[in-house]
């Protein structure tokens, strides 16, 4: 499968926006879904936003019209724009491929996303 590296995090205020990236080490265009997850401490991981490769994306309700994923399959890169960050955002952003019936590839380190009050 595809190695994952994600990279973008950091600390904003409330209010503040990031992009996350996800870059693969291999073509992503046959891949059914690329999804962004998160998890913070004590929490389990979520799912947050995918998109597939027709280009449907969801939505988990707490991000629905703040975040945005996007795909470039020509760069083999997954992007996630978190706009009007809140607090209870912060948690370790994670980006894997999804397959048609739900599994996923392997997890890589993440990067750290701290919104602060």
């Amino acid at each position: 499968q595809v190695q994952l590296v994600e990279s973008g995090g950091g600390l904003v205020q409330a209010g503040g926006s990031l992009r996350l990236s996800c870059a693969a080490s291999g073509s992503i265009s046959n891949i059914y879904a690329m999804g962004w997850f998160r998890q913070a401490p004590g929490k389990q991981r979520e799912l947050v936003a995918r998109i597939t490769r027709g280009g449907v994306t969801n939505y988990v309700a707490s991000v629905q019209g703040r975040f945005t994923i996007s795909r470039d399959n020509a760069k083999n890169m997954v992007t996630l724009q978190m706009n009007s960050l809140r607090p209870e955002d912060t948690a370790v952003y994670s980006c894997n491929t999804i397959s048609s019936w739900g599994g996923l590839g392997p997890w890589g380190q993440g990067t750290q996303v701290t919104v602060s009050s």
